[in-house]
This record gives C-alpha cells, sequence and structure tokens, in this order.
C-alpha cells in the first residue's frame, strides 16, 4: 500500500482517482452535504491547539506540535449565525491544484454545510458522548464533515483533527498554511510512524478537550467517561493507536485503514469495529493486516463490508464529487455511501458509548443489503 502518496485527490483519501469527465467544467456551483438525521441543531467552532512537550514529528524546527481542530457539537439555537464554511479559499485552492482538477480554486469553500459557526452548546452538565475524528494521509480534517454533523446531530461532541504536515492544507489563525510535508516521506516505517504519531495528537487533544483547563467553552458538557474515535484510511489504522495509547478512548471504528502498528500481543479488550471496501478489506482480501489484528481483537467486535464501496467511500468525496460533475468511476453513489458509513458509525457508537441496543450491528439488514458480516 503506497501510504506515502495515498491520494491523487487530497480531499478524499483516494489510492486511484478515474480522470474527471468533460462535464466537471460546467459543474454546479455550490454542492452541499446531506442534512443531518439526528434531532439537534448543529454548532461547530475551531481550536488552534499548541503541544509545547514535543517537537513537531515531520518539521523538527518547530519545537511544538501544533493542531488545529474542529468541533461540532448539539447547539441550543442558530439564531444569527452563519454556516460554518467547509474549509477556507485558500485551503480548497491547494487542495484542487493538487487533485489537478478542473474547477474554480474556490470552489471547496463554497460547499454549504449544515452546521452554525460558534453557536451556543446545548446539553446537560458531564452528559455527551466524545467522538475523535482522524482522516486520511493527505486529507483535512473536514473530509469527514458529514459523519460528524450527523453524530453531533444524534448527541455528541465530535472533534475532527487536522494533524498538521499530514494535510494538503491546513490553514492557522495567523494566516499560516501548512502543506504535506509528510506526504513525500519514503521510510520504510513510515506508517508506523504515523499512526503513533497521531496516537499522540489524540491523547493530546483529549487532554486539551477534558484536563482541569479545558480549551472548549463547552468542554463542561463532555462526559470523559465515554469517549470514542473513528478514522478513516491512516486515520482508521490511527484509531488502534490511539487505543492501545490512552485507556480513555472505550471504543474504536477503522473505515478502510490498513492498520500499520499491529495490536500487542495481549490485544485489545475495548469494542472495535471494522468497515471496509471489497478490494482491500474482504476476510482474505489484499490487505492482510485486518485478518492479523481481528485474532487480537478479544472484546466486541464486527468485520463488515460495503459492497460497491472504495477506499473514498468512507469520506465526503464521492458525494461532493458527483455535485461537482466529476466521474470516480464508483459503483455506489456518494450519498448512499454517506448514509451507510454514517447510519453504522452512528450505531456503534451509540451501543458502546450509551448502551443502548443496536440491532443493525447484530445481523445483516434488508434496508442494508451492501453491507456484509465478515470476520
Amino acid at each position: 500500500m503506497h501510504l506515502a502518496r495515498t491520494t491523487a485527490l487530497a480531499l478524499a483519501g483516494l489510492l486511484t482517482l478515474t480522470a474527471p469527465t468533460p462535464a466537471a467544467a460546467a459543474a454546479p456551483a455550490a454542492p452541499r452535504l446531506p442534512a443531518p438525521t439526528g434531532s439537534h441543531a448543529v454548532g461547530v467552532t475551531s481550536l488552534h491547539l499548541k503541544d509545547a512537550s514535543r517537537s513537531d514529528p515531520w518539521v523538527p524546527a518547530a519545537k511544538s506540535r501544533e493542531l488545529m481542530v474542529s468541533l461540532w457539537y448539539p447547539a441550543a439555537g442558530t439564531r444569527g449565525r452563519q454556516q460554518a464554511p467547509y474549509v477556507t479559499p485558500k485551503e480548497s485552492e491547494l487542495l484542487i491544484k493538487d487533485a489537478e482538477l478542473p474547477i474554480a480554486p474556490d470552489t471547496l469553500s463554497k460547499v454549504r454545510t449544515n452546521a452554525f459557526t460558534d453557536a451556543v452548546p446545548a446539553g446537560r452538565k458531564h452528559s455527551l458522548p466524545l467522538v475523535v475524528l482522524s482522516p486520511g494521509l493527505g486529507s483535512p480534517r473536514s473530509s469527514l464533515t458529514s459523519l460528524a454533523e450527523d453524530l453531533a446531530s444524534r448527541g455528541n461532541v465530535v472533534v475532527g483533527i487536522d494533524h498538521t504536515y499530514e494535510s494538503v492544507a491546513t490553514a492557522f489563525p495567523d494566516g499560516r498554511v501548512t502543506t504535506c510535508v509528510a506526504c513525500g516521506n519514503k521510510d520504510p516505517d513510515f506508517g508506523e510512524q504515523v499512526v503513533r504519531s497521531r496516537a499522540a495528537d489524540v491523547s493530546f487533544v483529549l487532554d486539551q478537550l477534558t484536563g482541569a483547563k479545558p480549551k472548549w467553552r463547552g468542554a463542561a458538557l463532555i462526559d470523559r467517561s465515554r469517549i470514542g474515535m473513528a478514522g478513516q484510511s491512516v486515520g482508521g489504522a490511527s484509531s488502534i493507536a490511539a487505543m492501545v495509547r490512552d485507556q480513555r478512548i472505550r471504543a474504536g471504528v477503522n473505515l478502510d485503514g490498513t492498520t500499520f502498528a499491529p495490536i500487542p500481543e495481549r490485544g485489545l479488550a475495548r469494542p472495535f469495529l471494522f468497515m471496509g471496501s471489497p478490494t482491500m478489506h474482504s476476510p482474505g482480501g489484499k490487505d492482510g493486516s485486518w485478518g492479523r489484528d481481528w485474532k487480537k481483537l478479544t472484546g466486541w467486535k464486527r468485520w463488515l463490508v460495503v459492497t460497491g464501496a472504495e477506499h473514498a467511500s468512507f469520506t465526503d468525496v464521492p458525494l461532493l464529487a458527483e455535485q461537482l460533475g466529476i466521474d470516480l468511476g464508483f459503483a455506489m453513489t456518494g450519498a448512499r455511501s454517506v448514509e451507510i458509513t454514517r447510519t453504522y458509525v452512528a450505531a456503534f457508537f451509540t451501543r458502546h458509548l450509551t448502551g443502548k441496543p443496536q440491532p443493525l450491528l447484530d445481523k445483516p439488514s434488508a434496508h442494508y443489503p451492501e453491507v456484509t458480516f465478515g470476520g
């Protein structure tokens, strides 16, 4: 697996990308994300966090590890608030340039989201589960926005992390925009380096949100005993590494990511969900890491394979590509892949962070015939 360059379309986490069709030049402006399915309005805010205890793993001259994160959460009201941007214009420009797409440089900054910037958080003190989201290599945290908004609408706080120098574009409040230094790394153990670095990022972010002096004004809403993590591609692999490192993470999801750092021989007893594409992640498929690690998952576990899905199907990319007239050649529509990802990830966290039964996870569903149970 070519981890050092997993994205031809950086926003997607794609391994390959079909050439855009001629229709892309005439694609409609302002694509939009589907409405969340939960009952809560959604707010979002961004935080700039600095870990002075370690230097940056990819740019050692940076003596502190700096991160940009987004927090999506149930909102008390959205009156007077603006819909949040998907990415900044500069981030959009760099992502589109990297993918060599024939669309206007600011196109992705015009994507219509469903969350409102800095809306007042809603909920009782220490009542909301916290879910961490980690994107694929080269991809920004925004690539999982549809999933984040949906989880927040269902009553969770969701924190999406931009792992600095691992995304094609990360904008900071002072105007800096970092690029993907790590994408050019050719070390043989690069995959393991990435997931261990991300695990450290996750622990730091949890400290900043649940410690004695939390950096978010709504942090008191978080139930520190109910924390989960999900990610796509190397972000999914990082879910395992983060759980091995940090006992605070009670449940994890890997969306189509090779697990470069194996589970230790002692095993991992907390709930875990594998959800992947058939080419790479069917039992006995091209990626043997899931079969290896499946045996070391000693607690509740599921292995779901989504027929028709590709590597990027667990992100916003297919949905946005279709609206922009870009043919990725995927068998499954973007709307359907978002629906399936949202539904199963939400069911997993509802079951394991709130204790509510979720029959969807117990057997195949006639509503989702694409989803088969493996392992």
